[in-house]
């Protein structure tokens, strides 16, 4: 009994020890994502679609079935052709986002590039930043708080993953349900690596309430290549066991048909539910996943 007891406590150590250096690499990680926040919203125009508001958006020619009220007169005049006046819509959305930070977010196959939890993070804290910027509400999933613009929303935020990160249960791999008002959008990022059934479920309970959402899967590159060669012991990082593979040359072909079903079951997944998917590998710099993920949120928006 009392080894048991012992065997918690180590455990509980542990876990602490392992949210302290997490939570303590979340500043650093804020300041690289404003900075690649920064970049990428040089490279866009904004989420401005047509709608109700006050703010001139663009003239564009009338077209059969447009309300003749919009008709800008004084426009038209100067042309040939009617020409209606766009007002830039001032409804801001609200946008949920889940970071996965379990135990195999920590993996990486080299020190040149961040371990798969630092990059999920700085890609949800980056994405945030711009979707503040262009009026957008956010909240973190899971939090159970109502979502908010601006800086409040972005420190609320904050907050929320350095409690996750600093909390001594160990995270879950699978976004956590929450109710969510119909319409919501909804972005996970994760290495996605539980099962298609189960992951189908978990998805469908959002996609149930009206949800929709965009799955970013975030991998380091020896998780697609298997890199290694000879005997090697591999040992999985949520107490999924120990395998001693005696030559990886042998199973390389297998393993690597393995994953690519899996992501192309990720995809078809996304694509049943009228969801968005891509892939992102840590060796890469971040601003195109950023872009890609800002720009499904605009296009969905639009439609």
């Amino acid at each position: 009994m009392s080894r048991r007891a012992g065997e918690i406590t180590t455990e509980l150590t542990g876990l602490r020890q392992r949210a302290e250096q997490l939570a303590d690499r979340l500043p650093p990680l804020l300041v690289a994502a404003e900075r690649v926040a920064a970049t990428v919203a040089q490279g866009v125009h904004g989420r401005r679609r047509v709608g109700i508001g006050e703010t001139f958006w663009q003239f564009r020619p009338y077209q059969q079935g447009d309300p003749t009220t919009r008709i800008d007169w004084r426009q038209s005049a100067r042309s040939t052709q009617l020409f209606l006046r766009d007002q830039e819509w001032e409804a801001a959305e609200s946008v949920w986002l889940w970071a996965d930070s379990s135990a195999s977010m920590d993996y990486r196959s080299s020190t040149a590039w961040p371990t798969k939890r630092d990059r999920a993070t700085l890609l949800v804290l980056a994405l945030a930043s711009l979707l503040t910027r262009a009026g957008e509400r956010i909240a973190l999933l899971g939090e159970e708080r109502r979502p908010l613009g601006g800086r409040a929303g972005m420190s609320v935020l904050v907050e929320g993953l350095q409690a996750a990160q600093g909390g001594g249960a160990e995270p879950p791999s699978l976004a956590p349900i929450q109710s969510l008002p119909r319409f919501a959008r909804l972005v996970l990022i994760s290495d996605f690596f539980s099962p298609l059934t189960t992951l189908r479920e978990r998805l469908r309970s959002f996609v149930a309430m009206g949800v929709r959402g965009h799955l970013l899967q975030v991998l380091d590159p020896a998780e697609m290549e298997l890199p290694f060669a000879g005997r090697v012991r591999f040992e999985g990082m949520e107490r999924d066991g120990v395998a001693l593979i005696g030559n990886v040359d042998n199973v390389r072909g297998e393993y690597k048909g393995r994953m690519q079903a899996h992501r192309e079951g990720l995809r078809e997944l996304a694509r049943s539910l009228s969801w968005t998917f891509a892939t992102h590998h840590c060796e890469q710099p971040p601003e195109p996943a950023l872009l890609a993920l800002y720009t499904a949120l605009s296009t969905k928006a639009q439609s």
